[in-house]
């Protein structure tokens, strides 16, 4: 059984955030005075907060470059298989304090960690892959503008520029040597006997930044490489000869938009021309990166070249797991993009199927939806102006594709309609869906609920023609960033009882268990969320001027506003909650704090209603005297990682209430389960093995399941027979519906009601019912202190599945086919 450490063995402990010698101290200090002189040329009399981050961030930076330089060396002499990990959103954000806990350096400066630099987020994934000591490479765009700033104003959302390069980025190193070209447009010639060429093209450079990853506390620091879109010296030549220089000027622009700014949009594919140029800019970049690689590794620079080995030294992993607002799918095209690319790339010096049966081998793709309007399906008559020569190779892939269908199933034509690369019906369409998965040796889900659901419906075809090529690899977090980080009280708490293992191994929560029913333990998880809270309080009161309830319950709903992941079913709640307080004011009420956040994007009408409506509510209950502290309701304006790593340690209550089958996985689910919050949800996504990890008892599971949901798709969801049948859901939609919560205009939300009664595919009516009963439980639960900590303990325990290290050791030697470097550095 598990006890606490004793305070000997705490000493011998090497604190979890890092002890740092003396002698390191003074390099630290030296080295942080030394840039701020001759990096920034400041003195501390004109220096700012931003310019002290940026000499530390220099000076951490310092320690990272001979690891940087020794890890690349490595692998050059060691020649592993590299894992090359592409998704359309990497981009910059604060890496100091995640740098400096992986580094061991996390004591040794007083400069606080303040709010210099942009919100922006590594992947978990790429930090596992470096503490793994995997050989991996992230290649990605850098931005010139991120995803946007949210403001909130009259309750409207408002989009602002994210400018996050203004001041520069530390951590960032130009490699102008590795510039690339990148071709669009243009035409095919074709002559006999020849392999056709791409001709008459226009030239795009792709500038590289690299960014180094380190691994914890193990020397291993890889490589995150961002391509930056330049025009080429030599732009239209022709308009100087004639004096247009503006137009010239002009024409650069265009060129260099591809990297302006992350696409932001959300709710349905629209197959705009700038996004499949970044698709495949980046694709096309990478891969010609990859195979200068590949040729001059000592391998092949000490012995004749032959791609034959390329499938044992290069796995493209195509997925999007870092997501915000742009639809998940958009990690589809990476896959066309590059497969049709490194196939045009390999029939230069062998056969059209020995270079595509290479391409196979050498991709895999990963699938993060199931929602259909998020699957990119490009025009091609847009394909045809854009990338005519990836277009023909498309065709033909295709038609080896429906050969070896035909050869199968000869006479079963809506089988190959069904197959084809290439969609017919409204208008010719290249699906990319279907493109990944013909020309990926692996495909996976990133739940088991999602696997399922993906070789059960989606792909259904492609699971039973080829059952061994699909997989599950569920998702996960990192624990660096996600507990140590984010929250270091309960981080330390947990070493002090179980050892420092944990971070490394995630698994060694389940000795947590043992202490489920030590007082002393339940009593100090307790006070742990309870500085959280009162720290996360204190901001609010801060930056939105609200005075909050620290003993109330945080019930906190934080993701993207989509229809699908129902913030309509919580708001509803919520003015239940408001109505039964106004009945009975002078009855028991567990006191409440909701807490909803999250962007919606800028073209998507209904998530921008839903979040006018959250405020609207939220300005009602808030100023309403008989309601008090009972309830409040904040919005969180502009939700970000660095706002998530405040709020995500102080929840009580994390709603993850999405429809059942709709969600993939979803990771904040996770994120809040480590840092000691219960769950209330569907089972859906990654909820579904958390119930199973940590018993379904163990969390506040409600709603339809997903054979509920089919089957009432097949008789037909009526939301009327909800709204009549429950008199309180009656009530709070009268109330949207008659102007309660928008007196001025008392029609504002008509869209709203339109769509939840005749075009709700996400049925939250049909889950009204059985999610206040939940919460009702919930709340019961929350009464009891020690009980409910117990269960947070239990759920703590549960966790270990969900770290990324886990994820990434699966994919590495179940679909990568990549080993761990075990001895770098020493």
């Amino acid at each position: 059984m598990a006890t606490p450490l004793t305070d000997q063995e705490k000493r011998k402990q090497i604190s979890i955030r890092g002890i740092v010698g003396v002698e390191n101290v003074a390099e630290l200090k030296q080295g942080f005075n030394r840039h701020l002189h001759f990096t920034l040329v400041k003195d501390r009399n004109v220096a700012t907060p931003r310019d002290y981050y940026f000499a530390l961030a220099h000076t951490v930076r310092d320690h990272l470059v001979g690891r940087w330089i020794r890890t690349q060396q490595f692998y050059y002499e060691a020649d592993p298989k590299r894992v090359y990990y592409l998704s359309l959103e990497f981009y910059m954000g604060r890496a100091l304090q995640n740098t400096m806990i992986n580094l061991g350096l996390q004591n040794a400066s007083g400069v606080g960690y303040g709010g210099s630099g942009r919100d922006g987020r590594r992947s978990c994934f790429l930090d596992s892959m470096a503490t793994l000591g995997l050989a991996a490479y992230g290649y990605g765009i850098r931005y010139e503008y991120g995803i946007f700033n949210q403001k909130i104003k009259d309750g409207w959302q408002f989009e602002e520029a994210d400018d996050w390069l203004r001041y520069g980025n530390p951590w960032e190193k130009a490699r102008p040597e590795f510039m690339l070209p990148v071709h669009f447009y243009g035409r095919v010639e074709e002559e006999d006997g020849k392999e056709p060429k791409w001709v008459n093209t226009q030239v795009v450079l792709a500038m590289p930044y690299d960014t180094p990853i380190p691994g914890y506390m193990n020397n291993t620091v890889n490589t995150m490489r961002l391509w930056s879109a330049r025009a080429p010296n030599d732009f239209n030549l022709r308009d100087f000869n004639v004096g247009d220089y503006i137009q010239a000027v002009l024409d650069r622009n265009l060129a260099e938009n591809i990297s302006r700014v992350l696409y932001p949009n959300d709710n349905f594919f629209e197959g705009k021309e700038l996004r499949l140029k970044q698709e495949y800019f980046v694709v096309a970049a990478t891969l010609q990166d990859v195979i200068r690689r590949f040729k001059t590794s000592k391998k092949n620079c000490s012995g004749p070249l032959s791609f034959d080995s390329f499938p044992d030294k290069v796995c493209f992993c195509y997925t999007l797991y870092t997501k915000h607002l742009t639809r998940p799918e958009t990690s589809i095209p990476h896959c066309n993009s590059a497969a049709s690319r490194l196939q045009q790339a390999l029939c230069v010096c062998m056969s059209f199927c020995l270079a595509w049966n290479i391409t196979k081998q050498t991709f895999a793709y990963t699938n993060h939806t199931v929602l259909p309007e998020a699957l990119e399906r490009w025009p091609v008559e847009l394909m045809e102006r854009l990338l005519p020569r990836h277009l023909q190779i498309i065709y033909r892939i295709n038609q080896i594709h429906l050969d070896h269908i035909a050869s199968l199933f000869p006479d079963d034509m809506d089988r190959i309609r069904r197959m084809s690369l290439i969609e017919e019906e409204g208008g010719k369409r290249v699906n990319m869906a279907h493109l990944c998965i013909v020309g990926s040796h692996k495909v996976n889900g990133v739940a088991e609920i999602h696997s399922d659901i993906i070789k059960r419906d989606v792909f259904r075809d492609f699971s039973e023609l080829e059952p061994e090529k699909f997989q599950n690899k569920t998702n996960g977090i990192t624990p660096r960033r996600w507990l140590l980080l984010c929250n270091p009280g309960l981080a330390d708490l947990i070493a002090e009882a179980i050892g420092e293992d944990y971070v490394k191994d995630l698994n060694h929560l389940q000795k947590l268990n043992d202490l489920v029913d030590y007082d002393t333990f339940i009593r100090d998880v307790a006070k742990v969320k309870q500085d959280n809270k009162l720290k996360f309080a204190q901001y609010l009161e801060k930056v939105y001027n609200v005075d909050i309830n620290p003993a109330s319950m945080f019930d906190v709903h934080v993701k993207r506003i989509h229809e699908y992941k129902r913030q309509l079913l919580n708001c509803l709640h919520v003015i239940t909650m408001y109505n039964r307080i106004k009945r009975g004011p002078i009855k028991p009420f567990v006191p409440r704090t909701v807490i909803i956040g999250g962007k919606a994007a800028p073209g998507y009408h209904m998530a921008k209603m839903i979040i006018k409506l959250i405020t609207s509510v939220a300005d009602v209950v808030n100023n309403d005297p008989v309601i008090g502290r009972k309830l409040k309701v904040i919005y969180l304006e502009n939700y970000r990682v660095s706002l998530a790593e405040k709020v995500i340690p102080a929840t009580d209550l994390s709603e993850q209430i999405s429809t059942a089958g709709t969600e993939a996985s979803g990771t904040g689910n996770m994120k809040f389960m480590l840092n000691g919050a219960l769950t209330i949800g569907t089972m859906d996504g990654a909820n579904v093995e958390m119930a199973e990890e940590a018993g379904e008892e163990n969390l506040f599971i409600f709603g339809m399941r997903v054979e509920d949901v089919a089957e009432m798709d097949k008789e037909g969801y009526d939301a009327l027979q909800y709204y009549e049948s429950l008199p309180e859901l009656k009530q709070a939609v009268d109330q949207i519906k008659s102007g309660y919560f928008s007196p001025k205009q008392p029609e504002m939300f008509s869209d709203i009601i339109n769509m939840l009664f005749h075009h709700d595919r996400f049925k939250v009516f049909a889950d009204y019912e059985s999610y206040v009963k939940c919460q009702e439980r919930v709340s019961a639960l929350y009464k009891d202190q020690r009980e409910w900590t117990r269960v947070v303990i239990k759920n703590i325990a549960a966790s270990g599945k969900f770290s990324s290290d886990r994820s990434i050791k699966e994919y590495a030697t179940e679909i990568w086919g990549v080993e761990k470097i075990r001895k770098l550095l020493e």
